[in-house]
């Protein structure tokens, strides 16, 4: 099984995916978020990672990126495509859209960001342009096409450090950044992911506008509904890949 999705939060467990078997990996950086989970989407075999845990229980600033991202590499995965729930800052980011972005901006900190951190290692000056694989992501979008759904295909990725959502004049901010979307654990996942050489794309389920981007308080409630809506069609876009 080369392919592995990680699910971030409102992906849990992955719809219509059959489980057959979960594996638990040592890592020299501890444990990962969760078992793995081997088992069947339709007629693709894959290996699902709840990253936040299963229950959802692990914040985006404590999750062990570096273990989660060696186990795979270690079951012999060798692309990844990461769900995340964001919030949409620009005008086609409307809640329940999905995104393929093509860009990031990390504002998180404190976090392990390589596997090269130890004093004796070598350091390793990654090429990180392009942030996200190119293939995977043509991929996701031709699936995308086949199922009829729409999704916006280029986005700038913005990474929070979190738990708390931004204030009204942090979006400010970031729109003047440049960023499209704003989410929790877009980093250090993607870095890590190229280190390793594993080819990675994050599909994006839009749960929320950003904060001052309406006149009300962004609730859970709200949010719930829009990834249960957007998280349907994750599961038929991902049944549709190629």
């Amino acid at each position: 099984m080369t392919l592995a999705i990680i699910g971030g939060t409102g992906l849990t467990q992955l719809e219509d995916f059959e489980p057959l078997a979960s594996h638990s990996v040592k890592t020299p950086y501890g444990s990962a978020s969760a078992d793995y989970v081997s088992g069947k989407l339709g007629d693709k075999e894959l290996i699902f990672l709840a990253r936040h845990g299963n229950p959802h229980k692990i914040a985006p600033h404590k999750i062990n990126y570096r273990a989660n991202l060696w186990g795979l590499k270690e079951l012999g995965v060798t692309k990844i495509i990461a769900v995340a729930a964001v919030g949409g800052i620009s005008k086609a980011m409307s809640p329940a859209q999905l995104v393929i972005p093509d860009q990031l901006i990390d504002y998180s900190y404190g976090r392990e960001q390589t596997f090269f951190a130890a004093d004796d290692a070598v350091v390793q000056h990654i090429d990180f342009t392009y942030p996200y694989s190119s293939s995977l992501r043509e991929k996701l979008i031709a699936a995308a096409t086949q199922v009829q759904i729409h999704l916006v295909p280029c986005a700038v990725y913005g990474c929070t450090q979190g738990p708390r959502l931004e204030t009204a004049a942090e979006i400010v901010r970031m729109e003047k950044d440049g960023c499209d979307i704003v989410g929790m654990t877009g980093m250090p996942e993607a870095a890590l992911a190229r280190e390793l050489n594993l080819p990675y794309a994050t599909l994006a389920v839009v749960a929320n506008w950003a904060a001052g981007k309406t006149a009300g308080e962004i609730t859970l409630a709200d949010i719930e509904r829009y990834l249960k809506i957007g998280m349907v069609n994750v599961a038929l876009l991902l049944k549709a890949l190629p």
